[in-house]
């Protein structure tokens, strides 16, 4: 390597990439070892006096090898969280296109609203004369609920999609044993447009699932249904808007269909955010639907905290909710909790009320916006998704034709056939440019799939730069330099990974490395 002097004075290019260099550093970015790497166990940033005599009260418990924590001082320890910190994306640092998976901004007032003392410091197990206010927003916030979503109560323990999926389908078994069809019934329709946690969800509450196919045009036939329905169907699941970002324009007559045969409708609402305030679910015929508050309603979503799925049903199901339930009397509000006061509901699907924070912040947006904003919400978020589109749509192979979308532009590879390039390649591109990937290869049934959902969230200017920079890359694939895209990413803290190997062997413990012995002279 030229030292310091020579490097400043040399016209000629440094002769290693940032990658090419184990540990090197780039600017401002730093690569970050393991802590256990950077720590010494014989140290700590804190100086502990020996202890005086004590009594052992640990009833021969207490640990008999040291612990091994990395010992670093205070200013260490904080460096390397922040720097770690830096290595994630998130909302706060730019567009997140993921597709059906509405990661839209969060805004701080939500967040200092959670922490109020009255909320963030209260526990589930406290009197409940004591959380009076509490209680009183969850009512409150499953009073907007069933309003928005036309549906006539709502379950509001459940704490994420998948969890509000199993409540609804665990309330529809409640209902077909309480009217002794349990041993007939035993089939949910499962669209291929659903998400994959549908037919999963299914499977795990006891049902079985038979697969529906989808049109040309990316919906649902009410026909093909028809056919498929008898006294075998116990409930159809579908998500609308669909996760091929379309709306299904026979949701009516597809819900009619299954209430003839006998069978309940559940509605996926993941994709809630395109519609709400817009339609309302009950007037389409559903009887049940999740509503994702860390999505639609913009409380953190994925690593960035806690989820919840409240499940809102029609007339037909709210009888089976599960416990527990906010209900007034004029003792005030408390939480109906035992068999006695609840007897056809299914029984509890999580320990206590629900994630209390997600409320708070969901009820912070719904009243920051009214119905008027959240109606704007829907109409922004999908003007969004049709502007992505029509403004892609050119390089870039949409495979439902010139049908417009709702919340998310979707894609397939037929763009990239002869440019010996996949999916994956351009998804890895954009991390070098700045960006996280779209959703790949789902929905299933559009081969190589791109699902872009922008959101509401984003400018026009913002929308811009990231369109301008995806046709960047297409004009780039499709002009043959497949250098770009073939190792990408380039730029990234670590270059591409076996991704398979890493979901099935992933290594989940530092493991200290052997001593090298050190070479006889």
């Amino acid at each position: 390597m030229l030292d310091v002097q020579e490097q400043a004075t040399s016209s000629a290019p440094a002769p290693f990439a940032k990658h090419d260099i184990p540990h090197a550093q780039h600017g401002l970015d730093l690569e970050e070892a393991l802590i256990f790497e950077i720590g010494r166990p014989d140290v700590s940033g804190v100086d502990f006096e020996e202890p005086a005599p004590f009594v052992d009260r640990l009833g021969g418990l207490a640990r008999r090898a040291p612990l091994e924590l990395p010992g670093l001082s205070e200013p260490e320890t904080m460096r390397h969280y922040v720097r770690l910190s830096r290595k994630n994306y998130s909302i706060d640092g730019g567009i997140y296109p993921l597709g059906s998976c509405t990661m839209k901004h969060n805004p701080r007032l939500n967040e200092r609203m959670a922490r109020l003392p009255g909320f963030g410091d209260i526990h589930p197990l406290q009197p409940q004369s004591t959380v009076q206010g509490a209680l009183e927003l969850i009512q409150e916030l499953a009073r907007w609920l069933t309003v928005a979503t036309g549906m006539d109560s709502v379950a509001m323990s459940p704490k994420a999609g998948a969890h509000g999926e199993a409540c609804g389908l665990m309330a529809i078994k409640a209902a077909i044993a309480a009217r002794g069809e349990a041993a007939t019934r035993r089939v949910v329709l499962v669209p291929e447009s659903a998400h994959g946690t549908n037919p999963a969800t299914a499977v795990r509450v006891g049902f079985e699932v038979r697969s529906i196919p989808v049109r040309a045009d990316g919906s649902v036939d009410p026909l093909i249904l028809e056919k498929n329905l008898g006294a075998d169907v116990a409930a159809i699941m579908l998500t609308n808007p669909n996760t091929c970002g379309l709306f299904e324009q026979d949701v009516v007559a597809i819900a009619d269909a299954a209430h003839a045969a006998g069978a309940y409708f559940y509605c996926d609402g993941a994709n809630f955010n395109a519609i709400m305030g817009k339609v309302r679910p009950g007037d389409l015929g559903v009887d049940a639907m999740h509503l994702n508050l860390h999505k639609t309603f913009s409380t953190p979503h994925g690593g960035g905290g806690p989820g919840a799925g409240p499940v809102v049903l029609s007339a037909r199901l709210a009888p089976f909710a599960p416990r527990p339930f906010v209900k007034s009397d004029d003792a005030g509000l408390h939480l109906v909790e035992h068999r006695s006061e609840a007897p056809e509901a299914f029984g509890r699907i999580t320990a206590f009320h629900g994630q209390m924070g997600m409320f708070v912040r969901a009820f912070a947006y719904l009243l920051s916006h009214g119905a008027d904003g959240m109606r704007q919400v829907a109409e922004d978020a999908v003007l969004s998704a049709n502007y992505v589109r029509a403004s892609l749509s050119d390089l870039l192979s949409p495979p439902f034709g010139e049908r417009p979308c709702m919340h998310e532009a979707l894609f397939d590879d037929t763009w990239l056939k002869d440019t010996g390039l996949t999916t994956l390649d351009f998804a890895k591109a954009m991390i070098d440019e700045g960006y996280h990937p779209m959703t790949v290869y789902f929905p299933l049934v559009v081969h190589g799939a791109m699902l872009i959902e922008p959101t509401e969230s984003e400018s026009k200017l913002s929308l811009d730069l990231f369109i301008a920079t995806l046709r960047s890359l297409a004009h780039a694939a499709l002009a043959g330099d497949r250098e770009r895209f073939i190792g990408a990413p380039y730029h990234a803290p670590v270059r591409r990974l076996d991704e398979t190997q890493a979901a099935r062997a992933p290594v989940l413990v530092w493991t200290k490395p052997s001593a090298l012995a050190e070479a006889a002279e």
